[in-house]
């Protein structure tokens, strides 16, 4: 029933490197080139082909942008591989580290299949990307394209099959090449004879290597000039392995696929694609103060649920996911997650209103969780009438926005009456208004009664394609903002918060509408609290609107519509090596140098659509202080931009260009606020914890400012024990290694992600005071001992009644009887039909022996049946009736182009 996503995981293959043997560039056989190249060949951009697998409804398309970032996650550590662990055998299959390589595979695959099954989707995309690559570094670095082989070495990810003939450790593997480059395969003749699989030594600092060894080679490897000189890397396509580097592409290509295949077969479709980022529109997540004085809150919450089941059921606008995270005192969570909005309407359906003091809540504890737990890119809305007690995590909050880009907006309300709660001096509603300007959000203050008139801009956000066009923030005063809005904008909407707000909306013909005018030529205006909604008419013209606001009060602009013209970023430095490229900064980018950034930009036909005129760096708050970037096209819509005057203070990444499609000008803007640090913190993380061992993890932190002391701060967002310094002693320029250790406990289910934030700052106080953050995403992963695949063995095969003649073929069925067992004995869990339009019955899963038993028409000449049990380890049956002289066998069981039909997925050839 469920056909195989060949065009989604060639294109994660190609994306996650599955040439991870160069860096970023226009090189064919960098990450970019040749995932562009595969889509070229298949004629569908990624924007294609999620729209494709979804299907555009009349409310509207679904964006790109989710499949494009989750690309992104799996590409950007893949290629950390290369700066991380530069001097590690295993994570490159050097120095015949084979078994420790394959090591390396085994923890990561376990490691992505327990995050999958805990919906932890960000956690095993990047666990994918540094699995890609040590996998396909294989084909690169050994010397299996030089034995011969044409398909991929499936005991690499099997390990339950032994590694053979690996060479000894004294065994010589190399000629020698006088002249350091080999135009002939400098394997020796008995290793190609006997088939001895070895790889190249690398030695960056030092020329060691093993008496008569390959070395890896290259201007970086000092091994080559020792004889044997030369080297087997295939990691570049040069005149002298020109054959040997196009036969490692391709079976780093096909050994992806493989490695794809198994994850999805122990994943499912459904997860498998939410894995990869091809899902419905957003996810809508609440986080809800559930204290006494809330009820009027929680009852609305339910009222909004109920509303977004309603209107959006079976349309791109569903949101892809359901988040409830309750808070109190001094109790908060824990996180509901579903994509079930049913269950999510049972599940606030139980909140109660009850505890709680008079004072500040657990509200930022809460937000916390809401942020580690939902994916990046979130609109999360936070509900409460109090202050944050927990005000000592606004830093760590603060950097888990600027890391998820999440949106955060708080619903601010008062009680009834004149009585208000008592407010504790260590925090204030002003910390929830810095916190939604640095995400992007907003703060609606409203009274309980006319809450249910401020939740229309939840409505607004939870929905496909949202884009922000403008945003934003001045203290007082009036000023004209001028936007352009493009021909593919639709439900454009303006927001303003603040009081005592005048102003005039203007379209491109000099058309006004006046606050004042609730239904005007331009548009709707509704108000509630300190909100002002105006809701454009859906003949909006393209072109240079602008809205003159006046007011003595502090206030905010935001301008969003839905489009699928869209971008995503990230910053990045270069670094270098033998594989030199980019590292995306997961704190605050470097001050004293110019920024660096990563763009992939979409449009309705791909990337292709679409041309870009300006890319630049602005602030949302004071002045239209503005720096434009230098920009390099690197190819499939991806551009990287260079800014050498970088605005002092916060500021966001601002895009202009042009639409072929609508034949229009565009504007569009990122909601996340940044601003530089002249600290920095690194730490990589490579391997998972297991449940009640301590796991060591190394960081270092440099200033490029003042030395001094600098204070350390760790969280994480389960509560497990953490050790680290809480001070360190600092010199300009240099930097400081410590190591913080995290216990979780023994009972941990095995899947469980966890962020872990770590933070720098300055003794100085007040506005001197300097910092920034680095975010992890670690698993907490059961040691497995299992890695035997369910067996399944046909038993029966009636098709003696399936006619030659495939015209007469519907009016006859066939039926094939298999039995199933689990070697390990841990059960199987799951037994699936992936290939086949028949019916499948079974016998029950808990016994020994599983019979199974599959009836089609004659028509459906193949089937394939998916086993798997409950550590993941997927086993398979296959077998086909296509009788002699009809469609080839292996034409019919390729991977088909075609996208999943599984609940709310469309199908489209």
């Amino acid at each position: 029933m469920s056909p195989v996503l060949g065009v989604v995981l060639l294109t994660l293959a190609l994306w996650g490197g599955a040439v991870a043997f160069a860096p970023i560039g226009r090189d064919p056989s960098s990450h970019v080139s040749i995932t562009g190249t595969a889509l070229l060949e298949k004629g569908n951009s990624p924007e294609e082909l999620v729209q494709a697998c979804l299907g555009p409804t009349a409310t509207g398309e679904v964006s790109a942008a989710k499949f494009r970032s989750a690309l992104n996650e799996i590409y950007v550590q893949n290629g950390l591989v290369d700066r991380d662990f530069i001097n590690s055998p295993p994570h490159h299959f050097n120095n015949e580290a084979f078994l420790e390589g394959r090591g390396l595979i085994t923890e990561g695959v376990a490691t992505i299949k327990a995050n999958i099954r805990n919906q932890n989707f960000q956690a095993a995309r990047e666990t994918l990307g540094r699995v890609l690559h040590v996998l396909q570094d294989f084909y690169s670095h050994s010397n299996w394209v030089e034995l011969g082989f044409k398909v991929p070495y499936l005991n690499l990810i099997r390990p339950d099959l032994a590694l053979e003939s690996l060479a000894e450790k004294d065994a010589a593997t190399c000629s020698d090449c006088a002249s350091g480059t080999c135009y002939q395969n400098p394997i020796l003749p008995i290793i190609l004879q006997e088939k001895k699989l070895t790889s190249g030594y690398m030695g960056t600092s030092l020329n060691a290597k093993p008496k008569g060894k390959c070395s890896h080679g290259g201007a970086a490897d000092l091994t080559s000039t020792v004889v044997p000189r030369g080297g087997i890397s295939k990691d570049e396509r040069r005149p002298d392995n020109e054959a040997f580097h196009t036969a490692a592409v391709n079976l780093a290509t096909s050994a992806s696929l493989q490695l794809l295949e198994d994850i999805r077969g122990a994943a499912g479709d459904n997860d498998f694609l939410r894995m990869v980022g091809i899902d419905r529109a957003s996810v809508v997540c609440f986080v809800i103060d559930t204290t006494g004085s809330m009820s009027n809150e929680i009852v609305e919450v339910r009222s909004v649920i109920n509303q977004i089941l309603d209107t959006t059921k079976g349309t791109q606008d569903e949101p892809s996911e359901y988040i409830l995270v309750p808070f109190n005192d001094p109790e908060f969570g824990p996180l509901i997650r579903t994509p079930d909005a049913a269950v999510m309407r049972d599940k606030v359906s139980k909140l109660t209103a009850e505890g709680g003091g008079d004072g500040p809540e657990m509200c930022l504890s809460g937000l916390q969780l809401a942020l580690t737990g939902a994916p990046a890119s979130s609109q999360i809305y936070v509900f409460t009438d109090a202050t944050a007690k927990d005000i000592h995590l606004k830093d760590t909050i603060e950097a888990l926005i600027r890391s998820t880009k999440s949106t955060v907006s708080f619903f601010r309300t008062r009680p009834y009456g004149s009585s208000r709660r008592r407010r504790s001096p260590t925090g204030s509603f002003n910390d929830y208004r810095d916190l939604a300007l640095a995400s992007g959000g907003q703060v609606i203050e409203v009274s309980k009664s006319q809450l249910p008139q401020a939740t229309n801009i939840i409505l607004d956000t939870s929905t496909s394609a949202l884009v922000t066009v403008l945003q934003r923030d001045r203290s007082a005063g009036r000023e004209t903002f001028p936007f352009v809005l493009d021909g593919s904008l639709t439900n454009v909407t303006l927001y303003i918060t603040g009081k005592t707000i005048s102003f005039t909306l203007t379209n491109p013909e000099g058309v006004i509408q006046r606050q004042s005018e609730l239904s005007g030529k331009l548009g709707t205006i509704q108000t509630v609290g300190n909100l002002w909604r105006i809701r454009l008419n859906a003949d909006k013209l393209p072109g240079t609107w602008q809205i003159d606001i006046v007011t003595s009060h502090p206030y905010t602009l935001k301008v969003t519509g839905q489009s699928v013209i869209t971008f995503i970023y990230n910053f990045v430095e270069a670094f270098q090596g033998p594989h030199p490229g980019y590292a995306v900064i997961t704190g605050r980018p470097k001050a004293g140098q110019p920024a660096t950034l990563f763009l992939s930009v979409m449009g309705k036909k791909g990337p292709d659509s679409v041309s870009i005129e300006y890319v630049g760096l602005g602030m949302v708050s004071g002045a239209e202080a503005m720096s434009s970037g230098s920009t390099t096209d690197m190819g499939n819509g991806d551009i990287l931009v260079t800014v050498d005057r970088v605005p002092e203070g916060e500021f966001v990444v601002l895009l202009n260009g042009t639409d072929s499609v609508s034949r229009t000008n565009f504007q569009r803007q990122s909601t996340t606020q940044m601003s530089v640090s002249k600290v920095a913190i690194e730490a990589a993380v490579d391997s998972s914890l297991e449940p009640g061992k301590t796991f060591s993890l190394p960081f270092s932190v440099m200033t490029q400012g003042s030395g001094g002391t600098y204070s350390i701060t760790a969280k994480n967002d389960r509560g497990f024990d953490m050790r680290f310094p809480p001070r360190l002693s600092l010199t300009s320029g240099l930097y400081a290694n410590e190591t913080l250790t995290i216990t979780p406990p023994g009972n941990t289910p095995s899947g469980t992600d966890v962020t872990l934030t770590i933070e720098a700052k300055s003794s100085s106080g007040g506005g001197g005071a300097d910092s920034n953050y680095a975010v992890l995403r670690l698993s907490v992963v059961s040691k497995i001992t299992d890695f035997v695949p369910p067996l399944c063995k046909i038993v029966s095969v009636q098709a003696e009644n399936c006619p030659y003649d495939v015209s007469r073929c519907e009016a006859f069925n066939w039926e094939l009887s298999a039995n199933l067992t689990d070697g390990n004995g841990t059960g199987i869990e799951r037994l699936t039909l992936r290939r086949g339009n028949g019916t499948l019955q079974n016998t029950g899963l808990d016994a020994p022996l599983i019979h199974a038993t599959y009836n089609a028409s004659c028509c459906s000449q193949i089937v394939e049946l998916i086993a798997v049990d409950k550590v993941g380890n997927v086993g398979r049956c296959f077998h086909s009736i296509v009788h002699s002289g009809g469609p080839p066998v292996s034409a019919l069981s390729r991977p088909l182009w075609l996208c999943l039909v599984v609940s709310a997925f469309v199908v489209r050839l």
